[in-house]
């Protein structure tokens, strides 16, 4: 027992890293359409923000890939990684402290840099939490935990644009126009700094194992799977690179882009867009809630329920916070309904990571045509419905990525963050596209067909490829 218990608290405070990716990255949403506006920007310049912040994935990912090489030992465990969390916490504490000088100076591009060096320090903690998250127990629900995980991450998600709007747009006044100024950015970035230093000194002296013994190089393979040489040797692991780009690109471009949907067709002022920006990533925290239920030891019609309670106590959640927020959330009640359609493709799952990838592929694309040919309010919540459908898709590719790389486990998950960068070069895509002369930002939300397109393509074809390595998620669910 006493080791389970270390376990759980170890997990939890794992977990709560997570919160703060989830809070900065939603944040972004809030930044574009105020730089936008300040700065006169067009829609393509201003998801440079997006681009910059996802791009530092990438870099991040190839000096950590670089430095392993070179020194002839993986970072993490070199350093292990509990420290390897830590110090990308600092990195990140760092990128805070130039929103001094950015919102002083009111420029871009110190901005930028600062959300860069952020992001520079989430690419090496997201390198050691994932695969600590999935081997931290059970490994046959590594993918649920990660889930819970996520669920935590939409904490942020969901927390992150409404504070940010709160402390850029708190000072309406009397006759209803916001009074912005870039000026008051530099609070809720100097708290997250000082809550990043917190955070590396709670993980410097917590129970989080420093090693990972499961993928040492003594580790067994699969029966059936072969050693090779690099981790890019593995068909699952390049498929599912693509894949982590395409889904972080339709995440994370259908959510940057949906504030000027708004404001074109449905001409809704800036500072009124946050509450439906914090409903998509409250949707992905809906999705990723429901599914982690399979992450407790819950049986037979206890689990039914919970499938069914659990989503709408995460919409409770929403609701709650904008409600603290003084929001109207009149305009939110009918969304329970959309939410129905996500505990549906969640009980068709049956918990197999590759089928619940092909379905909600499917239920996504679905969503987005929705939006795009209709109009107003519907189209609205059609497209902030491909957050349900976003939501536990990182953890499906995740696990079905690395399953069966054995020792090559972190090399395989340092390339899969490294793939974090179709967010913003996905998102600035659409944005370029979403231009009057191209295809206008209503129709630019094909971009997000494309996506999910190629999703459901790698979950029809992983199973074949995991099948012929000895790895079956079928025989494997259905045993236990």
């Amino acid at each position: 027992m006493g080791n389970n218990s270390t376990k759980t608290s170890a997990l939890i405070t794992l977990i709560s890293v997570f919160f703060f990716w989830g809070f900065v990255a939603a944040s972004n949403d809030i930044l574009i359409p105020v730089f936008k506006e300040k700065l006169s920007l067009t829609q393509g310049q201003a998801q440079l923000i997006s681009l910059a912040f996802y791009i530092a994935y990438t870099v991040g990912s190839l000096i950590y890939y670089i430095i392993s090489k070179i020194t002839g030992e993986d970072i993490l465990n070199r350093i292990g990684y509990k420290n390897g969390i830590a110090l990308g916490l600092v990195i990140s504490a760092c990128g805070t402290l130039l929103f001094i000088p950015a919102a002083d100076n009111v420029s871009f591009p110190l901005m930028i840099s600062g959300l860069f060096i952020v992001a520079l320090g989430f690419s090496l903690q997201q390198t050691a939490a994932n695969p600590l998250a999935i081997t931290m127990g059970d490994p046959r629900k590594g993918s649920q935990r990660l889930s819970l995980a996520g669920g935590v991450n939409n904490v942020g998600t969901t927390i992150g644009p409404l504070l940010l709007s709160f402390a850029i747009f708190g000072s309406v006044t009397s006759s209803g126009t916001s009074s912005l100024s870039i000026e008051n950015i530099k609070v809720p970035y100097l708290i997250l700094g000082a809550a990043f230093l917190i955070v590396a000194v709670i993980f410097k002296f917590s129970s989080i194992p420093n090693k990972i013994e499961s993928i040492s190089d003594d580790a067994p393979q699969k029966a059936g799977a072969t050693d090779r040489k690099s981790a890019l040797k593995y068909p699952q692991l390049l498929m599912g690179m693509i894949a982590i780009f395409v889904y972080v690109g339709v995440e994370v471009s259908t959510a940057s882009n949906l504030p000027d949907f708004m404001k074109q067709h449905l001409n809704t002022p800036t500072d009124k867009i946050a509450p439906f920006v914090s409903l998509f990533w409250a949707s992905l925290m809906i999705g990723r809630w429901t599914s982690s239920v399979g992450a407790f030891n819950i049986k037979g019609g206890a689990k039914a329920i919970m499938n069914f309670l659990m989503p709408y106590i995460a919409f409770a959640v929403f609701l709650g916070v904008n409600k603290i927020a003084n929001h109207d959330l009149t305009p939110f009640y009918i969304y329970a309904f959309v939410i129905l359609a996500l505990i549906v493709g969640d009980m068709l799952s049956k918990g197999n990571p590759a089928r619940q990838l092909l379905l909600y592929s499917a239920f996504g694309i679905t969503a987005l045509m929705i939006g795009m040919l209709a109009d107003g309010m519907v189209s609205v919540y059609a497209f902030i419905s491909v957050g349900l459908f976003c939501s536990t898709l990182w953890p499906c590719i995740f696990t079905l990525a690395i399953a069966g790389l054995g020792k090559h486990t972190n090399e395989g998950s340092g390339f899969l963050i490294m793939m974090i960068m179709g967010g913003g070069i996905i998102s600035w895509l659409q944005g370029m596209l979403s231009a009057d002369s191209m295809l206008g930002i209503q129709w630019s939300y094909l971009v997000g067909v494309a996506c999910f397109a190629y999703l459901a393509f790698y979950a029809w074809k992983v199973s074949s490829i995991l099948k012929s390595q000895g790895i079956d998620y079928d025989a494997e669910s259905s045993s236990h």
